[in-house]
């Protein structure tokens, strides 16, 4: 593989130049927005842990990493971008295991490499319908199962994620659209894809922050209200 040749695979680049995508590289801005929003409130949670700000971190090297594939658009640029997101995903998943849904280290771990294998099979069957963001329907289903599987134990992370999820539908949705709607729309639709992306990102992390290592993070039931008065019968 050339490290160096030119990849134009998106709807904005008409050319080899550093800045053939304005749009898609600059919108790069709102992971580095969100890494910041998360730090914040990792700063004021009263209880943070390493793990969690280390996934603000990689949230960061991902918006640089995006920005020099959007820039530089070529081999050694498009593996700045995509090792960073696909290290998120499959760390945020164990984590997610381990921290909401309750599993054991091990179980954790083994969850995640099952999922890394289901993964690719979910990628190659659904590759013909959505090209190239077949590779991040796996995270979105995964995203979406753990969600459901906390609002059936009523753990407050459920909102957190389901919203992240239904997010980042809308966010796949734009960059399947990119190619489609090239010829209609010249600028492309995949900078949305960017901007939605980091607010999935950034959701995940919150969720992180607001429910640590070791909280349950179970949502109180409601308390019944006073029962009516009886009548009095005369």
């Amino acid at each position: 593989m050339d490290w160096f040749a030119p990849i134009d695979a998106y709807c904005e680049r008409l050319g080899p130049d550093f800045w053939a995508e304005p749009l898609n590289a600059v919108t790069n801005l709102a992971f580095l927005l969100g890494a910041a929003v998360a730090w914040r409130a990792w700063r004021r949670a009263p209880r943070r842990d390493g793990i969690t700000f280390a996934f603000i971190l990689l949230v960061a090297v991902i918006g640089v990493g995006s920005l020099l594939f959007h820039t530089f658009a070529n081999g050694w640029s498009l593996l700045a971008d995509v090792i960073p997101i696909a290290v998120f995903i499959y760390g945020f998943f164990a984590l997610a295991l381990f921290r909401f849904v309750g599993l054991r280290p091990a179980l954790s771990v083994a969850g995640t490499i099952g999922f890394a294998v289901a993964a690719q099979v979910v990628e190659r069957l659904a590759g013909p319908v959505l090209g190239s963001s077949a590779s991040y329907l796996p995270a979105l289903l995964a995203l979406g199962g753990i969600g459901g599987v906390l609002l059936g134990r009523r753990h407050g992370a459920d909102r957190w994620l389901l919203t992240a999820a239904a997010v980042f539908v809308l966010s796949l949705t734009f960059r399947t659209l990119d190619a489609p709607l090239c010829e209609a729309h010249p600028l492309g639709t995949h900078f949305l894809w960017h901007v939605l992306n980091a607010l999935t990102l950034t959701l995940c992390l919150l969720a992180a922050i607001r429910y640590p290592a070791g909280s349950e993070g179970l949502r109180p039931t409601a308390p019944a209200g006073p029962r009516p008065a009886e009548s009095k019968r005369f």
